[in-house]
C-alpha cells in the first residue's frame, strides 16, 4: 500500500500536517573537518532535499513553519535563476554553496578517533496533508510522520 493510499484511508482532519524527513550519512574523516562537506557531496540529501521543494505547488515549511522557498527567496538566493526549467538543480547547486547560511539540513558527527567518524544529514520539512495528497510529490526515501488521535504513524516510502 502506497503512503497516499494509507493518508486517505486515515480520514485526517483539514489542518493535518505530515513531518517528511530525509536522512543519509557517510563515512568521513574528521581530522581536516571537511566532513559536513563530504556528507554533501557523497549523500541524496540535498538532491532529495531539494527535488521535494522544487515540487510545483507543494508548500513546503521549516519545523517553525517558515516557507522553504520564501526563505531562499528573502535571503536573496533566488535572484540569479534564470527560469530554465531546471529549478532543482539550481536549488541544489545553491544549497550546497550555501548550505551553512541556509541552515535548512541538520548535520551530525559520530567521532571514531582522531581521523574518522560517520556524518548524518537530516532533512526534516512539514507539509499540510490535504496539499500533500493533491500534489503528491515523488517520496521515495522519506519518512512520512502524521499524529493521529492514536499516536504518531510513521510511514516510509
Amino acid at each position: 500500500m502506497s503512503v497516499y493510499d494509507t493518508l486517505r484511508k486515515l480520514n485526517l482532519g483539514e489542518n493535518a500536517v505530515a513531518t517528511l524527513t530525509y536522512c543519509e550519512g557517510t563515512s568521513v574523516f574528521v581530522h581536516n573537518e571537511t566532513d559536513v562537506e563530504t556528507a554533501i557531496a557523497e549523500t541524496a540529501v540535498v538532491e532529495s532535499f531539494c527535488d521535494l521543494i522544487a515540487t510545483p505547488r507543494l508548500q513546503v515549511q521549516d519545523q517553525w513553519g517558515n516557507n522553504v522557498l520564501e526563505q531562499f527567496r528573502d535571503n536573496g538566493f533566488l535572484d540569479e535563476y534564470e527560469r530554465n526549467h531546471t529549478f532543482a538543480e539550481f536549488l541544489n547547486e545553491t544549497t550546497r554553496d550555501n548550505f551553512y547560511d541556509l541552515d535548512l539540513i541538520e548535520h551530525s558527527t559520530e567521532k571514531y578517533d582522531y581521523k574518522r567518524g560517520f556524518c548524518t544529514l537530516t532533512a526534516t520539512v512539514e507539509v499540510p496533508v490535504d496539499n500533500l495528497m493533491k500534489v503528491a510529490p515523488f517520496l521515495n526515501g522519506w519518512k512520512v510522520a502524521i499524529n493521529t488521535d492514536l499516536g504518531q504513524l510513521i510511514l516510509t516510502h
